[in-house]
């Protein structure tokens, strides 16, 4: 009984934390107001989390870890499956973030954590991401270069960083293409996902800049 108190307070304050920083961004987020949303004492944050910093981290690590197991395992299938295929490797690396922005259980609050993410200078928590998530990127690097092997290192991460960026536009819902009426969020997300992994196979597949 006592573990799933601990447990179920743990989750309180990390779903807690995940809103006020889609909101108030990191900066703007004290301890206090965290406490206050969860309905829990500073001394519970302390024990669950020692430190702001922590808890921003796990905050991360809470929805980066599931999303981290889709894409790698959707990823290996792709390799053993369909050898040398783009749209496959693709398909692996965009379709776990977008089923993420779908999830109902506080998956559109954390697209705007990641978006607060890019807007705010966090040196701390860009090197907690690079420490414990930078392996996905370059497990995808390694197997979009087996599919383009003339494509250049450096070329390569250039379009991987424009691919990255348009998948967190493409979550957070920004663009023009609105789900129109009739059509269901998951189908929308779908069709996102489809359109997305064409453009990115049209942009990896272009000529060198240097050809």
């Amino acid at each position: 009984m006592a573990n799933g108190t601990q447990f179920s307070t743990k989750d309180r304050i990390l779903g807690a934390a995940e809103e006020l920083f889609a909101l108030h961004g990191f900066a703007g987020t004290s301890l206090r107001r965290v406490t206050t949303r969860a309905d829990v004492n500073i001394a519970a944050v302390n024990y669950h989390f020692g430190s702001k910093e922590n808890l921003v981290n796990e905050v991360f690590r809470r929805r980066m870890d599931v999303m981290t197991t889709a894409r790698l395992g959707q990823l290996e299938t792709a390799l053993r499956e369909h050898p040398g295929q783009l749209e496959q490797v693709l398909a692996a690396f965009v379709e776990p973030a977008l089923a993420l922005a779908q999830d109902g259980q506080g998956g559109g609050a954390f697209v705007r954590v990641i978006a607060r993410a890019y807007a705010e200078k966090n040196d701390n928590l860009r090197k907690f991401l690079s420490d414990h998530y930078g392996h996905v990127l370059r497990d995808f690097g390694k197997a979009i270069a087996e599919c383009l092997p003339a494509l250049s290192k450096e070329e390569l991460y250039w379009r991987l960083d424009f691919l990255a960026g348009a998948l967190t536009y493409a979550m957070a819902d920004f663009g023009l293409i609105k789900r129109p009426a009739g059509v269901t969020e998951a189908a929308h997300r779908e069709r996102a996902a489809r359109e997305l992994i064409r453009f990115a196979e049209a942009g990896l597949r272009a000529g060198s800049v240097d050809s």
